[in-house]
């Protein structure tokens, strides 16, 4: 059966003040908080650059999972790259998923909304400049008409060295979340080695996207997607996360830092679980609780 948090753990772990926290040695992962969103982002591109550079020192491949959003680290990294000259040509982007119509095909890259690849074509991968970045075809989306490949690809580039990840309310990495129905069911060892697949974006994830950039105009969220499953996520040997939402957030932090088991209920918990170093970027407005304010 899945581990299902309980309202008196959701409360202690709320409850907690968050200088007690910044203070405790007992976290689920690598605490940085940060007080200003720029500062936050441009600390998430240096990690970046230090990866790249290692290992374009040491002659080996870069492996990396990539969200669409947030990205406003790339600004910073950018920076870096044409300023010291920070060669792509050794580094594998994976993106995490991409919007679909509901009849499961892709939107158009030039659609006002909901094409990923124009997205990061538009606002990231063309602004670097093309003697230092990576071939188009390392590039990798997962793909509705052969689900397969993704997966493959990274096994047999033996894993992936770092995921860079926003966080979703209920815990979600990309659009990566266990079915919800009452007539079927999966278990964690199922969703543990679930591989891509195409998905119906979950209620909270739309209502979030519309408010946030349409003024709850929902005919502007696509329905569907295209997501890297919870295998390929967990072939990583690092997860830098990334909240900044303030009160969208609070609660899946305090999940994220507390929570000692893996539940379908919060599928971030199994990358908190799993992954070897796991470090979660946040602004003091998302640390913060109103629980811990009673």
């Amino acid at each position: 059966m899945d581990f299902i948090i309980t309202n008196k753990q959701l409360q202690e772990w709320c409850g907690y003040k968050p200088e007690e926290i910044k203070e405790r040695k007992d976290l689920n992962a690598d605490l940085r908080v940060m007080k200003h969103l720029p500062d936050l982002y441009r600390d998430v591109a240096d990690l970046m650059a230090e990866e790249l550079i290692a290992h374009n020192e040491k002659g080996i491949l870069t492996k990396w999972i990539v969200p669409a959003g947030p990205i406003e680290q790339w600004e910073y990294l950018i920076e870096r790259i044409h300023r010291e000259r920070i060669s792509l040509k050794n580094l594998w982007i994976f993106m995490m998923d991409e919007y679909l119509d509901w009849e499961s095909r892709p939107i158009p890259e030039d659609a006002r909304y909901g094409s990923l690849h124009g997205v990061m074509k538009k606002k990231v991968f063309g602004k670097i400049d093309p003697e230092l970045m990576c071939p188009p075809e390392q590039i990798i989306f997962p793909d509705p008409r052969d689900l397969d490949r993704y997966d493959d690809m990274i096994e047999g580039m033996g894993g992936i060295d770092t995921i860079w990840a926003g966080i979703g309310c209920k815990g979600l990495i990309a659009f990566c979340e266990a079915p919800h129905s009452r007539y079927y069911r999966i278990s964690q060892e199922q969703f543990k080695n679930s591989k891509t697949r195409i998905v119906e974006l979950n209620e909270d994830t739309l209502v979030a996207l519309a408010e946030r950039g349409w003024g709850g105009y929902y005919d502007m969220i696509p329905p569907k997607a295209v997501t890297v499953g919870m295998k390929s996520i967990l072939s990583s040997r690092r997860i830098v996360c990334m909240l900044r939402a303030g009160s969208w957030k609070q609660t899946v932090l305090r999940v994220m830092l507390f929570c000692r088991e893996t539940t379908l209920e919060y599928p971030v918990t199994f990358a908190m679980h799993h992954i070897p170093e796991k470090i979660i970027y946040c602004d003091e407005a998302t640390l913060d609780h109103p629980l811990c304010r009673e």
